[in-house]
């Protein structure tokens, strides 16, 4: 199972455009408020039902900890101690994480980006301490995926299917969602 977790004030596509890639592919993803209420409201003030409350998920038994960015969405995560401290046990035991925009600043923060590429939205690097930052698109590292921005958002979603299915099996879903031929433009 991944956890996708919704702070107030998440970036809508960063969140959505993952969840439906990831759903598509035949992966179980929920999506958690971290808000102690099921709807969460977006960046843009879109409210969206969260499949589950933090306090109803046995984190221990995620796959995968995934975080949108947005702000002040990403800040949220951030503050959110439980989450920390879900995100360093995931963490301990090599289990993959995932973050987008400006959300890679939680896992900085926690010191646990020491040597790892990785990629965040212009001008939140200086929260990255230890990274070595890509500016790519999407970057995987071991056990990280980070995403830039809302424009890598789809390319993100393709990127973490295929961390457990493979490029292989991910393939005829990035055709049938036309995304190749709006690369080929």
């Amino acid at each position: 199972m991944i956890y996708e977790f919704l702070a107030t004030g998440f970036e809508d596509i960063e969140a959505l455009a993952p969840l439906d890639i990831i759903r598509r592919a035949g992966l179980e993803i929920k999506t958690v408020s971290i808000t102690g209420e099921k709807i969460v409201y977006s960046a843009h003030g879109v409210g969206i039902e969260a499949d589950a409350l933090m306090e109803e998920v046995d984190l221990d038994a995620a796959d995968m900890l995934l975080l949108p960015g947005g702000l002040p969405g990403s800040t949220n995560l951030d503050a959110c101690a439980p989450l920390r401290q879900a995100i360093l046990a995931h963490h301990v035991q090599g289990k993959p994480l995932a973050a987008i925009c400006a959300a890679p600043m939680v896992y900085g923060h926690l010191g646990i980006l020491q040597g790892v590429k990785a990629t965040c939205y212009p001008g939140v690097e200086s929260h990255l301490q230890g990274a070595i930052y890509t500016g790519e698109l999407v970057t995987k590292d071991g056990s990280f995926i980070t995403g830039r921005g809302p424009a890598a958002a789809m390319e993100f979603g393709y990127v973490i299917a295929e961390h457990f299915l493979g490029e292989e099996a991910v393939a005829p879903l990035r055709e049938g969602m036309i995304y190749n031929q709006m690369l080929n433009k």
